[in-house]
């Protein structure tokens, strides 16, 4: 498969590169190859999202497209998978032999023409494709974040955003809130709480003897969006502290949401943020 440049192969293309059908079927009872689909090989090992795209008859699309490519996206508990229009013989995504009942079997399906159908791969649909369904398929500053996070991984070009939200106002009134500055999609949804609020807001603002920080509100507190992956170690909470000291003596409060309260429960996290920005308001300030 590394030498095709695959992750699934189509029986063609395996006999090309010189297999031969009774080799392949032998190694399919020997365990070291598993035919996902009719005619569709793979290694073992393969991921069940991807075997269960390629079972259907499809592709990676959505945001299991962009979990597999690492770009931003809540796991999903389903697959999300994209279908050409004319798609057909669709099959169950767990069993190849059984067919794809109306109820979908679990996936969530995303039907229609690949926008951009030559950066697709042999299992999943190129970014442009995946953001374009995430942009209308999953809540708005969700969509927002995964957007965000793929400019400022470089996977897409700021000119490219418009082409996402193309249809409704609402749609062109969500591409005005990108800003691939965000270094995390929970900075963008942390970004998405205060503007919901109606709070004036500034990310990755600078204060002397601190740095960045994700978001500034109301010229009165911090907010900054904590995750595991960039906060796990003592080292890395003894330097948050420190910065939140800093952040205080210079008379500016300071709240850590950890990623999943901020995804999960953002009203507790603006509860907490209006806390601190009306406490700002009941103290005098000591020189």
């Amino acid at each position: 498969m590394a030498e095709l440049g695959r992750t699934v192969a189509s029986r063609g293309e395996l006999v090309a590169a010189g297999a031969t059908g009774r080799g392949l079927t032998s190694a399919v009872r020997g365990g070291h190859l598993i035919r996902v689909r009719r005619d569709h090989y793979a290694l073992p090992g393969l991921s069940r999202p991807i075997a269960q795209a390629v079972r259907v008859g499809g592709k990676l699309g959505c945001v299991s497209a962009l979990q597999h490519m690492g770009i931003f996206a809540i796991k999903p508990p389903t697959t999300h998978i994209r279908l050409d229009r004319e798609a057909s013989r669709c099959r169950n995504p767990d069993d190849r032999r059984r067919p794809l009942t109306a109820h979908r079997s679990g996936t969530v399906l995303h039907w229609g023409d690949l926008a951009e159908p030559t950066d697709a791969n042999d299992v999943c649909v190129s970014v442009m494709d995946a953001l374009a369904d995430v942009v209308h398929c999953q809540p708005k500053w969700l969509a927002i974040a995964s957007v965000d996070n793929a400019i400022f991984q470089g996977f897409i070009e700021p000119y490219q955003v418009h082409d996402l939200f193309v249809g409704s106002a609402a749609k062109r009134g969500m591409a005005r809130l990108v800003n691939g500055r965000a270094e995390a999609g929970q900075e963008s949804v942390l970004r998405g709480i205060a503007h919901e609020a109606g709070w004036d807001y500034e990310i990755q603002a600078s204060f002397e003897g601190v740095g960045r920080v994700d978001t500034f509100i109301e010229g009165l507190a911090v907010a900054e969006a904590d995750s595991r992956l960039a906060h796990d170690g003592w080292s890395l909470h003894v330097k948050d502290r420190n910065r939140d000291l800093a952040l205080a003596a210079l008379g500016f409060p300071s709240v850590r949401p950890v990623f999943n309260r901020i995804i999960y429960t953002p009203r507790d996290v603006e509860r907490a943020i209006a806390g601190l920005l009306s406490i700002q308001s009941r103290f005098r300030t000591y020189n």
